[in-house]
């Protein structure tokens, strides 16, 4: 069993908050004035704090940094006697050094730079770029994810298979709204193993909202897959993956030439179906072709596809569900040329499960490219593009200060 990251994880009891250098410096020394920015961002940013701060709280102790030369304030909430500190964004996590520092290595990280390369190029060593990276992974994926927006209906997961030292693990990966949303590692591929790490997104998206049930799930044919989802979330509907069904007729029927073309055609003319009726009539037609045109494997599989036709047709009854299985398909592209370049997993079930977490956090808020951005309406990530808002201009900042409380609602 993987030891997963808890509801409450180091790190859950830091308020992240967006100060410049310049203004901290100026009222950290001041409790008058500390209070004052902490009321103003209290009421622009009130999911950042815990909700016992609304009920007051009072100034405790500080400690300083001697390497950064930075002091840390500890607030105390009346309501509950807990403590927290409070952070500025432009300083990391365990005061390991500042935002402007790593940022730029960091993103080059999300495309899975080796660490020797990094510190090569910005210093330190390996060991401090690894530990860097992975110490992301302690933070709420969904949490850190979703700050303004309502958690999705509609759902995309599968598994992605790697190994760690040799061994074949699987990264249970959730997707929605184009973010990666969870990715929790299990040992197996069976329904136990599958539902555990899967209960990962489970548990940070009840932590959000805990009444949270998503209406569908985009998913592949593998029984477990789909059986953990529907013990996870009992009214959930499991779609099938029309494209895989795609995918298994395309790898067998490459050798058709002009008949592949009248093939595809057939096939994505039942998908682009508007209601269930026009999809089992001309799957109906896709199959008496088939049986009269195609031989072995691929009649197959062409077969297969047309005999999975009510469960194509339920997926008709929820519009907005997602079909295909694209938009997942492109966040694990990337996940997987980011583990292979880094020649896999390596280490213990957690620390592999917190590199997975850290990668996911990468990839939802590291900048796209321009051309990307333009294309999305000038957002600037996949979690701004969600949440229709940013905390802050640089990307890493926007992390850290999304990820205040480690992610948790508190």
């Amino acid at each position: 069993m993987v030891e997963r990251v808890g509801e409450r994880p180091r790190g859950s009891s830091t308020i992240c908050l967006p100060f410049s250098q310049e203004d901290y410096q100026r009222i950290i020394d001041d409790p008058q004035a500390f209070r004052t920015a902490l009321d103003k961002a209290f009421f622009e940013m009130p999911e950042l704090f815990p909700e016992a701060f609304a009920q007051g709280y009072t100034l405790k102790d500080s400690r300083q940094s001697e390497k950064l030369g930075i002091r840390l304030r500890r607030i105390e909430c009346k309501a509950t006697g807990e403590a927290f500190t409070v952070r500025p964004s432009f300083v990391l996590p365990y005061m390991a050094g500042l935002t402007k520092d790593v940022k730029h290595a960091l993103f080059l990280r999300r495309f899975g730079v080796p660490f020797w390369a990094l510190a090569h190029v910005f210093g330190k060593d390996a060991d401090y770029w690894y530990r860097l990276t992975v110490s992301l992974g302690r933070n709420s994926v969904t949490g850190t994810t979703v700050r303004g927006a309502s958690l999705p209906d509609d759902l995309l997961a599968d598994e992605h298979h790697q190994t760690i030292d040799g061994e074949k693990v699987y990264a249970a990966t959730t997707v929605g709204e184009g973010c990666c949303l969870g990715a929790a590692i299990s040992p197996t591929a069976d329904e136990e193993g599958l539902k555990e790490a899967y209960g990962v997104f489970k548990q940070e998206a009840q932590n959000i909202d805990k009444d949270y049930q998503p209406k569908t799930v985009n998913a592949d044919g593998w029984p477990a897959t789909r059986s953990s989802w529907r013990a996870l979330f009992v009214a959930i509907v499991v779609v099938r993956c029309f494209l895989h069904g795609w995918l298994s007729i395309r790898d067998r029927g490459k050798h058709l030439k002009e008949l592949f073309k009248t093939l595809a055609d057939k096939v994505w003319s039942a998908f682009r179906a508007e209601n269930k009726r026009t999809l089992a009539q001309r799957l109906r037609r896709l199959r008496q072709w088939a049986q009269e045109n195609l031989t072995g494997p691929v009649l197959e599989q062409v077969l297969k596809l047309c005999n999975r036709s009510k469960e194509y047709q339920d997926a008709l009854d929820h519009p907005g569900c997602h079909r295909t299985s694209n938009m997942l398909d492109r966040v694990m592209r990337q996940m997987n040329r980011y583990f292979d370049a880094g020649q896999h997993l390596h280490g213990s079930l957690q620390a592999a499960e917190l590199h997975c977490r850290a990668w996911a956090l990468l990839y939802n808020f590291a900048p796209w490219s321009p051309a990307s951005a333009k294309s999305n309406q000038g957002y600037k990530c996949p979690a701004e593009r969600l949440n229709q808002h940013r905390y802050h201009d640089d990307w890493l900042e926007n992390l850290l200060i999304s990820a205040s409380l480690a992610g948790f609602r508190r």
